[in-house]
């Protein structure tokens, strides 16, 4: 063979060794490796509102905060500056501020986290109700609440305060200071 038979094959394998390369650039179907961060959120909303209504259509409680975040991990939801309402028939609603809450996956256990504010209107035989504390978990299913932080409730003219705290939205209202209580009362 001559070199200019060799020429051609020479010429031949650079067509198909760039065909090879060209083909590689411009490959759509190139599988793309993506790392999905553990605790990532898969949904999330600015100014959240949620209403809960009761079997006979009266409203049960309303959860509202300036931005929700859903984790899909552990199906958590987490709220800056949350209020709850909960309603009980016949009397004022409570109203639960708090900086932050953790929303649990059941949708029934909510962390309150930071400081924690409740209070209750008054009515024809009900004082008014406010309460200081932090820290604060609520279920929601049972209206029951419990903190080991410092707490304190207040009225017009008596306070209580204490460390740890067991705390029944429900009538009738219980609360349950568990050590270190201290009370001021005014008797008219």
């Amino acid at each position: 063979m001559t070199f200019g038979q060799y020429k051609i094959y020479f010429v031949l394998l650079m067509l198909v060794i760039g065909s090879w390369f060209l083909a590689d650039l411009f490959d759509t179907e190139k599988v793309v490796k993506v790392k999905v961060v553990d605790h990532s959120p898969d949904y999330f909303s600015s100014g959240y509102l949620k209403k809960e209504m009761t079997e006979g259509g009266l409203l049960k409680n309303e959860l509202e905060a300036d931005s929700m975040i859903h984790y899909s991990d552990d199906e958590t939801t987490h709220l800056e500056n949350p209020i709850m309402t909960l309603y009980n028939p016949g009397v004022p609603p409570w109203v639960i501020k708090s900086e932050k809450a953790i929303l649990a996956a059941d949708k029934d256990n909510i962390q309150l986290l930071g400081k924690v504010f409740i209070s209750r209107d008054g009515a024809k035989k009900l004082r008014p109700f406010k309460l200081n504390t932090s820290e604060l978990k609520v279920k929601m299913s049972t209206s029951y609440a419990t903190t080991t932080r410092w707490g304190e409730i207040i009225d017009a003219q008596n306070k209580t305060q204490g460390v740890g705290m067991q705390m029944t939205f429900a009538e009738p209202v219980k609360v349950k200071f568990l050590s270190k209580v201290k009370g001021r009362y005014v008797f008219n």
